[in-house]
């Protein structure tokens, strides 16, 4: 075997260490530059309206969490601190050059009071914020969250056409339903076939408890009941406040005499 056949394969081991060796001097000076304060990160921009996000808190974020440049900035550890503010729902973070970050926020949207000490989303997930103003209030175990919101979409609908509206709505951890309706009523529907007996309360309340006719010289006034027991195959149980009874079973208003 000849001398130029010996040395052929040494001479390969030997272009490939030395495309090795360049490679990782390109890399080595690429790092340095993209590293270099030409490339600093000077701009936040908000992309999207935010309602509950303040600009401080953005900004805050920034300044803890944007480390390197341009082109070492780790965008995703921006975005789970992002995230981790109490309304974002969803961040994105992109860049754009040659020295901003882009920030796109979703925010959560409130339906409900969540257990007393939270918030629901209209998708029923389940946020810590602090929110001012009245909301109703919605009581489960944390994994049906988004089974209670659909419920008091349902039943709200269900209310309706009574001109009633929910302001507490429990799923107890034994799976029983209960409202508690803006007129003070509470409303027990037990278990099973919610939605069918919320639907014969509705179509029977009208005829039950809608006040009678007011005379030339009396205004009648309806009186609700505190709570109704829907927990019963083929009707319900009442209880009227003390000294009342529902107007369909009420005497009719007496006429004064004209003597």
């Amino acid at each position: 075997m000849s001398a130029e056949l010996k040395a052929h394969p040494l001479n390969q081991v030997a272009r490939m260490l030395t495309w090795g060796a360049l490679a990782l001097i390109v890399y080595g000076v690429l790092g340095w530059l993209a590293a270099q304060p030409w490339f600093a990160l000077t701009t936040l921009e908000v992309k999207t309206p935010v309602q509950h996000v303040t600009e401080a808190q953005i900004r805050l974020v920034a300044e803890r969490k944007v480390r390197g440049t341009f082109f070492t900035v780790d965008l995703d550890r921006v975005r789970e601190s992002l995230e981790k503010l109490p309304w974002v729902r969803e961040a994105r973070v992109e860049r754009r050059w040659p020295d901003t970050l882009v920030v796109s926020l979703v925010e959560h949207v409130p339906l409900a009071r969540w257990n007393d000490h939270a918030l629901v989303s209209s998708e029923g997930e389940i946020f810590g914020a602090a929110v001012s103003g009245k909301l109703p209030r919605l009581t489960g175990p944390d994994e049906a969250s988004a089974e209670v919101v659909a419920a008091y979409r349902r039943h709200s609908r269900a209310l309706a056409p009574l001109g009633l509206h929910i302001e507490a709505l429990r799923l107890s951890p034994r799976r029983a339903w209960r409202i508690e309706v803006d007129n003070g009523m509470q409303l027990a529907l037990g278990r099973d076939q919610a939605d069918a007996r919320l639907a014969r309360f509705v179509a029977l309340y009208p005829r039950l408890f809608a006040a009678p006719p007011a005379t030339d010289d009396q205004t009648v006034i309806a009186v609700v009941p505190v709570a109704v027991d829907l927990r019963y195959p083929d009707g319900f149980a009442v209880r009227m406040p003390r000294g009342h009874m529902p107007a369909r079973f009420a005497a009719p208003p007496v006429k004064p005499s004209q003597t």
